[in-house]
């Protein structure tokens, strides 16, 4: 449902961290008048949850088309109370392949919906890596997140509203629901602004390594710099080398990364690239205030992205994800000054002379490393293939411990 081209004529705004962010979407859902439609790997019921469901629940009852899509995986335990109260006043709630548990745990690790989308009535949109959780606000504490996401007014919003429309349509109503849906649509909204964009997603059909593509011809069309902030590291051979690359033809590469990660492994595992990556001239910072949840990178001084996807295994190669890429000089260079003050107050630069000094074990390991970057691509295709289905709550029946089943299994 939507093509990797660019679309000219938008307004693109940077929101950072919870404190910009949540307010814009709560304002643009108070502010709907025909249609709400909101995708996101993770909802907890805390403070944020609970706005959401208020303004959600408000724009159903003055009559609003509300439809709410989570990840099973993601928000895997929403309270019988907060799920009627959403759908009592007509929100629709559907659960992204919610999966059965085996002895309490969660077994749907794989091919996650890990987008992070609001369309509101088809004009205005909101793109990033921001989920609907207090631990994305300042005041959760040292492990508040740093992350980024944006939002969008222009023809560009037209061609995301039609694709989250359309897997709601695939995940089951099918295709008359989705043309009476977009009857009302605007086939193409008026141009708002002067920025390029283009609107890009991974799935596991025919769009399995768009993102990435995008990635690594920017890093390759770079002549002067490439900044990429990530939350999760590991990328395929292919990108690793373009950053080699660039880095040895002169353009300055740096690499933004978690200097205090919510999950160890991730800092283990791009850790072991490091070698690999100063030895080529590649300039790595470690942030080192709060866990680094953002997936953005600017490169010269027209190419932006920010989205959902990280650079490891799950992104690149399994989840469902979507970014936008964006051709704006002014958009550039705020994005490009906002990560330079990360640069510059926040984060530790890594030096070769830092790392353990090369012997026979990290030779080998590191051959082995890069190896396996080189063909994951194609070996996680034998992982699990299935198609989910989006799928109403059900009844939640309470589990041991307090915690609740919202779905049936898909």
């Amino acid at each position: 449902m939507r093509s990797s081209r660019w679309v000219p004529g938008n307004t693109i705004d940077l929101l950072e961290n919870g404190e910009e962010f949540f307010p814009r979407v709560f304002e643009a859902i108070a502010a709907a008048k025909r249609e709400v439609v909101v995708e996101t790997f993770i909802l907890f019921e805390d403070k944020v949850g609970k706005q959401l469901h208020g303004v959600l629940r408000a724009a159903a009852q003055r009559g609003v088309k509300v439809d709410l899509m989570v990840d099973g995986f993601g928000s895997p335990d929403l309270s019988p109370e907060f799920v009627s109260g959403l759908t009592s006043v007509g929100v629709k709630l559907r659960v992204f392949d919610p999966g059965a548990r085996f002895f309490g745990q969660r077994l749907n690790v794989f091919r996650r919906m890990h987008r992070k989308i609001v369309v509101i009535d088809g004009e205005r949109a909101f793109v990033g890596g921001i989920n609907y959780s207090a631990d994305h606000l300042m005041d959760f504490g040292p492990k508040a997140k740093q992350d980024y996401a944006i939002t969008l007014t222009g023809p560009i919003v037209s061609q995301i509203h039609r694709f989250v429309l359309h897997a709601i349509a695939v995940g089951g109503k099918g295709p008359s629901w989705f043309r009476r849906r977009m009857k009302w649509s605007h086939a193409d909204n008026p141009q708002t602004g002067t920025a390029d964009a283009m609107f890009v997603t991974r799935d596991n059909r025919r769009h399995t390594n768009d993102i990435e593509q995008h990635y690594r011809a920017a890093i390759r069309a770079a002549r002067q710099r490439v900044v990429i902030a990530n939350a999760y590291f590991f990328p395929g051979y292919r990108l690793i080398k373009e950053m080699r690359r660039a880095a040895r033809r002169g353009v300055d590469v740096r690499l933004i990364l978690q200097g205090e990660p919510d999950m160890p492994i991730v800092k283990t595992a791009a850790s072991m690239l490091y070698h690999h990556l100063l030895h080529a001239g590649v300039k790595v910072y470690e942030y080192c205030d709060r866990p680094l949840h953002g997936k953005v990178a600017v490169m010269d001084e027209l190419w932006s992205t920010v989205g959902s996807s990280n650079l490891d295994p799950l992104s690149l190669s399994l989840n469902l994800e979507a970014n936008v890429i964006v051709r704006d000089k002014a958009f550039n260079q705020e994005l490009s000054e906002r990560l330079e003050t990360l640069m510059a107050n926040s984060c530790k630069q890594i030096e070769a002379s830092q790392l353990d000094e090369w012997s026979g074990w990290r030779l080998v390991r590191s051959f082995f490393i890069f190896h396996v970057l080189r063909w994951y691509p194609s070996w996680v295709g034998w992982l699990p293939r299935h198609t989910p289905k989006l799928k109403p709550p059900s009844a939640p029946e309470p589990r041991a411990g307090g915690a609740t089943q919202t779905d049936a299994a898909a």
